[in-house]
């Protein structure tokens, strides 16, 4: 049984992943965990990735900065310390990124810092045991493609595909309180789809529907 504070639970070591470069028209890199975790960590060293954006989340300098995730998809957890004070952990980002990749292709994509603050808001205003369950995180344009084939309610530019959006629930919490807990913290888009049992959050401009 999984419990918060728990290791890391991702069986990732006997398959290869694809990361794609963001803004980029070349063919996808085929990389294995560890060459990606490694390229991953030397471009968030050189990065200054920016504070956090939400008004809800002022910490400290030494304020630590916790994601709890469960990917509905894979059933992989993770419960991780992503930043301290204003600084982000590049391995903790890493991980993040992988269990956030497109279920479907395992393609890797940076997702915006600003995306994970405002995650990390919500899990705090919704209780100190919350659990993030993820109906998506990254989206590959290949796969949104499919997706809008079948569906009006995808967009051809979502937000997804920029690491910029996820569709979550948090057991326990209704629905309708985690919309409006999102909504209060304006940071950006929120969706409510109560049929399909997620809201949708984003850092684009803020909205909602």
């Amino acid at each position: 049984m999984w419990r918060p504070g728990a290791a890391i639970d991702m069986p990732t070591s006997h398959y290869k992943m694809r990361l794609m470069k963001k803004r980029s028209n070349t063919n996808p890199l085929t990389l294995n965990r560890r060459q990606f975790l490694c390229m991953g960590a030397g471009l968030t060293a050189g990065l200054a990735l920016p504070g956090p954006l939400c008004a809800a989340l002022q910490p400290g300098r030494h304020e630590e900065r916790r994601l709890v995730f469960f990917n509905t998809h894979t059933r992989e957890k993770l419960d991780i310390c992503y930043a301290k004070g204003a600084s982000y952990r590049s391995e903790a980002l890493d991980a993040v990124y992988m269990i956030l990749r497109d279920h479907r292709t395992n393609e890797i994509n940076p997702i915006d810092v600003r995306l994970l603050d405002f995650l990390c808001a919500i899990r705090s205003k919704a209780g100190p045991n919350a659990c993030l369950h993820i109906i998506s995180g990254y989206r590959s344009p290949r796969t949104n493609k499919m997706l809008r084939q079948h569906s009006r309610g995808v967009a051809r530019k979502s937000l997804h595909m920029k690491g910029h959006a996820a569709d979550i629930r948090i057991p326990g919490l209704p629905l309708d309180r985690l919309r409006r807990i999102a909504i209060d913290l304006g940071q950006g888009g929120v969706g409510y789809y109560p049929r399909a049992n997620f809201v949708h959050v984003d850092i684009g401009r803020v909205r909602t529907w």
